[in-house]
């Protein structure tokens, strides 16, 4: 029997490792840190259940096609609750918007703003179809190995405007700047600015319009520990809590992974699901190709961090959903301190995490978990001491959460903590504390972004965010799909 190997337990490792071991490829998964998840980890503090990462489930198909490789349900081992409305969007002036793929109501909010925008909504609707076809149907799932697979998308994408902005292109169709915001943010979700991010990413909203928005009963976690369970089902084994330190090669083929333990195995094929700067320049940076390919990754440009505060309250709020955004008053100033400026702003968007409206059991009876999330730059575009301004903006967060929606909420709090730059890089060897691996331009989309199989050493391959087609959930499953594709057939 074939012998794999895949570095990292996030989706995108798990969902990779299922694939081979279901193909009757004895696979090992190896994760550095003691639970599964990767970004999708887990804190439990005072019975309150805090997710690290990813909230939002779409495309629920793409995690069971993982259970039905070997004719079993993903019922099995998660429990899928549907979200609704998917996001509340709320503005400075107190406008709210109930963003859902019920289509009577959306068409009702709709009017409610902007009724001059609902001809435009439906040209817009058309278009997320028509890159959703192209963009995620076609090539969601393809390795994009030589700049030949690149000419041939191109028609499809050119015939999209692919080179517009998300933004620019809603903006051709709807006319209230709200709308234009609310059509757009989702980019944000995967580490790109609307004002830059390739208009292919409009085919989101397709893609959460046919396959709804969902949480994973008892936390995002539970999704990777039920695909591990499925994983250990079907034979693969699991290694956690040890680091690997490096990949050794012999010529052009890598040959044997190395752990901080000291333990050593020997595999016909290795798959990195770790961040991609990590990967060449530290697992694979005693060889020529992953100083070379460090280098060259090096001049990238690299999303965006996260600062996260979590938070666990008494009391419960129904009348707050599960997603809110609340953006601040500046939109693309905001972005472009982000994106371009690399400075910390006065102001922000905040995107609050409420999951104890859906899943009570997120929290002790009576009391609430919540977390608040706001974009800020990489470590790289913004040198700044973390320690001194983490607790400084996780008042600031809970001040505007405070005046918003939860007048007293420093009253209320049982627990708290949060999440910065210098923890995506420590916890998960993530450049310059980045925390959805390259932006996601046109420019580093499909073969100019981390390819599935090494170009010289011929048996490693990559999956995950650093991947084709990029960062979020069905992003790093689908890279998982075309990263097995490519292992099997060079196993056999």
């Amino acid at each position: 029997m074939k012998k794999a190997c895949v570095i990292g337990a996030g989706f995108g490792g798990l969902s990779l490792a299922i694939r081979l071991q279901s193909a009757g490829i004895a696979t090992t998964l190896i994760e550095a840190r003691e639970k599964v998840g990767g970004r999708a980890y887990v804190w439990e503090r005072e019975g309150f259940t805090f997710d690290a990462g990813p909230t939002v489930v779409t495309d629920p198909d793409c995690l069971r096609e993982l259970w039905a490789l070997s004719g079993q349900e993903m019922s099995e081992d998660v429990e899928l609750m549907p979200v609704s409305p998917f996001y509340r969007l709320n503005w400075t002036d107190g406008t709210n918007f109930d963003y859902s793929n019920d289509e009577p109501a959306l068409r009702r909010e709709i009017a409610r703003i902007a009724p001059n925008d609902l001809g435009g909504y439906d040209e817009f609707l058309r278009y997320s179809a028509g890159v959703w076809q192209e963009g995620y149907v076609k090539l969601g799932h393809e390795a994009f190995l030589d700049f030949t697979s690149m000419i041939k998308a191109a028609p499809a994408l050119a015939r999209y405007q692919a080179w517009r902005s998300v933004y620019s292109m809603v903006s051709s169709f709807v006319k209230d700047e709200r709308l234009r915001e609310a059509f757009s943010f989702h980019t944000l979700l995967v580490g790109g600015n609307p004002m830059t991010t390739s208009a292919i990413y409009a085919l989101i909203h397709k893609l959460e319009k046919d396959g709804g928005v969902w949480w994973t009963k008892g936390g995002t976690n539970k999704l990777a520990q039920g695909m591990t369970r499925l994983f250990e089902r079907l034979g693969g084994e699991v290694r956690l809590g040890d680091k690997v330190v490096q990949i050794h090669t012999l010529g052009d083929h890598v040959t044997e992974v190395e752990t901080a333990s000291g333990w050593k195995g020997r595999f016909d094929a290795i798959a990195s699901n770790g961040d991609i700067m990590h990967t060449y320049a530290d697992l694979l940076g005693q060889t020529d190709r992953g100083q070379k390919v460090a280098h060259q990754l090096a001049r990238k440009r690299f999303s965006p961090s996260l600062f996260v505060v979590h938070f666990g309250l008494e009391g419960t709020w129904p009348g707050i959903p599960h997603h809110m955004i609340l953006f601040g008053p500046r939109y693309k100033g905001l972005l472009d301190d982000i994106f371009e400026h690399g400075v910390l702003p006065r102001d922000f968007s905040i995107y609050l995490h409420h999951p104890t409206v859906t899943d009570p059991s997120m929290a002790p009876p009576g009391k609430s978990t919540f977390y608040a999330l706001v974009p800020v730059a990489n470590m790289g575009k913004l040198p700044i001491d973390w320690a001194e301004v983490g607790p400084e903006l996780e008042r600031r967060v809970l001040d505007e959460v405070g005046r918003r929606l939860i007048p007293d909420i420093y009253d209320r709090i049982v627990t708290r903590f949060h999440y910065a730059p210098p923890d995506f890089e420590a916890d998960l060897g993530a450049y310059k504390g980045n925390a959805f691996s390259l932006e996601p331009l046109l420019t580093q989309s499909a073969w100019f972004r981390g390819h599935n199989r090494d170009d010289k050493l011929k048996n490693f391959y990559l999956v995950g965010a650093g991947t084709h087609p990029g960062a979020g959930i069905p992003g790093v499953v689908g890279s998982a799909k075309a990263t097995a594709k490519l292992m099997l057939e060079g196993l056999r």
